[in-house]
């Protein structure tokens, strides 16, 4: 359950401040198909951060305790490091022609893929490799709560929020907690 709880948190701040709701907000406009384009992100979130756990896992059968524990130090860093600069505007996907539900899952799993919330699900996969499907769960749940409001909401209300503090403080959040889990890794405290 503590992979579960780690998942939702970690993605829930990643996606937060990420491009992919704001992408969501931009197809939430266009095509005015909330359900069809919830489904489809729960898919794509899914496969995403199903990938990140099988990934996680299998690294660690190839890590020691300290190396898991310092790899997910890295990801908190590297997530928060990443959130502490502005967001570049996600490609519109204005070409496509496959529907709400198609763009949706497409668009999702492509700018997903390698992303630090996938990058934080695998580092905690691979540090309780036994909970990895409760990392998946927590990640693609807690991605979904950001991601649905921003469909819901459409670009103009997405767009009104305070995203410049809000990405500092999750990124000095995400931050201090990488440096804390990597001292304790190295026994530095």
């Amino acid at each position: 359950m503590d992979a579960l709880m780690a998942a939702f948190v970690g993605a829930l701040l990643c996606q937060a401040s990420d491009r992919t709701a704001w992408l969501s907000a931009i197809l939430g406009d266009r095509y005015q198909k909330p359900w069809a384009m919830i489904v489809a992100a729960a898919v794509a979130l899914a496969l995403g951060n199903a990938l990140g756990a099988v990934a996680g896992t299998l690294m660690a059968a190839i890590m020691t305790p300290n190396a898991r524990a310092l790899f997910l130090a890295l990801a908190l860093l590297s997530a928060g490091s990443t959130a502490l600069f502005a967001l570049k505007s996600p490609d519109r996907m204005a070409g496509w022609r496959i529907g709400a539900f198609g763009t949706t899952l497409v668009a999702l799993l492509a700018i997903g893929v390698g992303d630090r919330t996938q990058f934080l699900t695998a580092a905690i996969a691979a540090r309780t490799p036994i909970a990895a499907p409760f990392a998946a769960i927590g990640a693609t749940l807690g991605s979904l709560a950001v991601i649905v409001p921003a469909i819901l909401a459409g670009e103009r209300d997405y767009r009104a929020l305070p995203h410049r503090p809000i990405r500092i403080a999750i990124g000095l959040v995400l931050v201090l907690t990488g440096v804390m889990f990597g001292l304790v890794a190295l026994r530095l405290i």
